[in-house]
């Protein structure tokens, strides 16, 4: 473990550490048990890894609760999922879905909107459950059913009209039905199912039903609970865990009907062809008041927060408000938590991304009441990590992925390639020397190559300088706006430039948006990159993005629901008529 004094910031220059971070952070990295002091080399780990792709392919990746379909209640769910990759792997081809995290929220409205910070990061939220598809369903009255319909019918006229993603709504409803269902008595088979969950998941799973439990009841930040129900280690929490069994039992049955439907859907998507499937991602970390927080308090870290230093899109740096785990606590362990859960995430995936990759490495720590800036990086074992993190997913024949965007360490690249985790690179920053456009052949072969980001405007707001404009509207930009947006049309022109210079799109007049957005595809083709994802917003002509980092209340960040470049939605059923998007596929496949 150690803490860089000084840094290189995102332009080259050399940045040192302000005293008063280093000393808070040093304070924070003190204000642990006793037991977990004591900074453990890990044993060494035999070399493993991940299993690489040998062929080139390619696949969609979406935010899922933004794509509806007719039947889904107000929210993209697993069965979306299914019909997606069953879809695009018979009639386009398509080798796999990258997904956003599945990660569950908090048990009662409100519910967070962020995938990126989730109330745990090992069970999944059942807003994405299709109620329908729950066996027992089958065996509801006449008139339980339609109380069902009723809950739902809102839900999908909603779908309809482009409105904001209303996850209270949604899991209102949801909730209500699967109280209804729940008074199905299981079948012998069902009874067994469920209660081989419950012993696979153990302790996990109990901690993550007694905190929804209390949750229920105190609210969703732990640190706001009765002082003896803080640890749950205590006598008092065994106390309520017991009075408590009734609701905690009824979240563990949900989460094995989620992780039902996952598995479903990763089936559905190896049965249609996919050679991959579902790539799940997993988040950097969890609410610092939620049930990873409050079960493994001890090996996290309190009066810091993680996040990124300032960067050219993010001028101002990002908190994610996320705790980051002790590095001592995680060597003492020999990284079993971090494997445990990289495994959770594996069980029923093809691939699993790694978000912020460079976390497995070092983080960017944030003393409490700080600015992102004023942050410094913090070192984990990262040999430790990636064997952890190569051994969980080989062993579940599953692809790991590495989002390493941004600041990045110039050995992690190499070693990420070493235990067979493939990096990210995005067009947007991907350039050479005299910072031109990085011609095709010099990218990354053992790499997922995408336009954009979950975090990055679509490609149509690039060309048409909206990026700029919303971005300046928001009070992200540190720079005046005319010397912002000078920058951004050198951008496009140096793409554009480069696409005409490639021949996927003629010379001397600006592209449409439609294609814009194929030509660039086509140029991530031309890369020898093993794997191409390409984004369904890109793909329909999205114009807004799903997240504007540096923002809360100010942008409807998570809850914008796929829809074209007029605004309308553009619904499941709708995907094989858009035109731009069967040209976005043919610009990557050349079919």
């Amino acid at each position: 473990m150690g803490i860089d004094v000084t840094y290189w910031d995102w332009s080259g220059r050399e940045v040192k550490v302000g005293d008063d971070t280093l000393a808070a952070i040093l304070d924070a990295l003190g204000d642990v048990p006793a037991a977990g002091q004591a900074l453990v080399a890990p044993r060494r780990a035999e070399h493993v890894a991940a299993p690489v792709p040998g062929d080139r392919s390619w696949g969609f990746a979406l935010q899922l609760y933004s794509l509806c379909s007719r039947d889904s209640w107000g929210h993209g769910d697993l069965r979306d999922l299914a019909d997606l990759a069953r879809w695009s792997a018979r009639d386009l081809g398509a080798d796999f879905v990258l997904i956003n995290p599945l990660h569950a929220a908090e048990p009662l409205p409100p519910v967070s909107p962020s995938p990126y910070l989730p109330m745990t990061r090992r069970y999944i939220s059942p807003l994405y459950l299709r109620i329908e598809d729950i066996p027992e369903v089958t065996h509801l009255s006449p008139a339980q059913r339609a109380h069902l319909t009723a809950l739902s019918a809102p839900l999908r006229a909603a779908v309809t009209s482009a409105e904001l993603i209303d996850r209270d709504s949604v899991w209102t409803a949801k909730r209500a039905a699967l109280q209804v269902i729940r008074t199905v008595p299981l079948s012998p088979a069902r009874q067994a199912a469920l209660d081989e969950f419950k012993v696979r998941e153990g302790c996990a799973l109990r901690d993550w039903a007694t905190w929804c439990a209390l949750a229920e009841v105190h609210g969703a930040d732990y640190r706001s609970w009765p002082a003896p129900l803080r640890d749950p280690r205590t006598a008092e929490v065994a106390v309520a865990r017991a009075g408590l069994a009734r609701p905690a039992q009824f979240h563990a049955w949900v989460q094995w009907l989620v992780a039902e439907q996952v598995a479903a859907a990763q089936q559905a998507a190896r049965d249609a062809g996919m050679s991959i499937g579902i790539i799940h991602d997993l988040a950097v970390g969890a609410h610092p008041g939620g049930a990873d927080a409050w079960a493994g308090q001890d090996t996290f870290v309190r009066g810091v927060s993680v996040g990124a230093p300032p960067d050219a899109f993010n001028q101002r740096g990002q908190d994610w408000t996320l705790p980051p785990w002790h590095p001592g606590h995680l060597a003492a362990g020999d990284y079993r938590q971090l494997g445990d859960l990289i495994g959770a995430t594996a069980r029923h995936a093809g691939g699993v991304r790694i978000d912020h990759v460079m976390g497995l490495s070092r983080l960017w720590w944030i003393p409490e009441g700080m600015p992102p800036g004023a942050g410094a990086y913090v070192h984990y074992n990262a040999d430790a990590s990636l064997a952890a993190l190569a051994a969980r997913v080989s062993g579940a024949g599953a692809v790991a992925i590495g989002e390493d965007l941004g600041t990045v360490e110039p050995w992690l690249r190499e070693a990420l390639a070493a235990h067979g985790v493939l990096g990210t690179s995005m067009l947007w920053f991907e350039r050479g020397w005299s910072n031109e456009p990085l011609a095709p052949q010099w990218w990354r072969r053992n790499a997922l190559v995408t336009v954009s980001t979950h975090d990055m405007p679509p490609a149509a707001a690039f060309l048409t300088g909206e990026q700029v404009t919303e971005r300046a509207s928001l009070g992200l930009l540190t720079r005046p706006l005319e010397v912002e947006r000078a920058e951004a049309d050198r951008l496009v022109a140096d793409w554009v430039g480069a696409l005409a210079g490639q021949g996927l799109i003629p010379g001397g007049r600006l592209p449409s948006a439609d294609e814009f957005t194929a030509a660039l595809y086509g140029y991530l083709a031309r890369t020898p990159s093993l794997l191409v994802g390409v984004s369904l917003a890109e793909a329909v002509g999205e114009r807004r993005s799903q997240n504007m980092p540096g923002t809360t209340t100010q942008y409807p960040n998570w809850k914008v629901p796929l829809c074209g470049p007029s605004g309308s939605p553009v619904l499941l059923e709708d995907l094989p008529g858009v035109p731009v998007l069967r040209a976005t596929v043919r610009a990557v496949t050349g079919k």
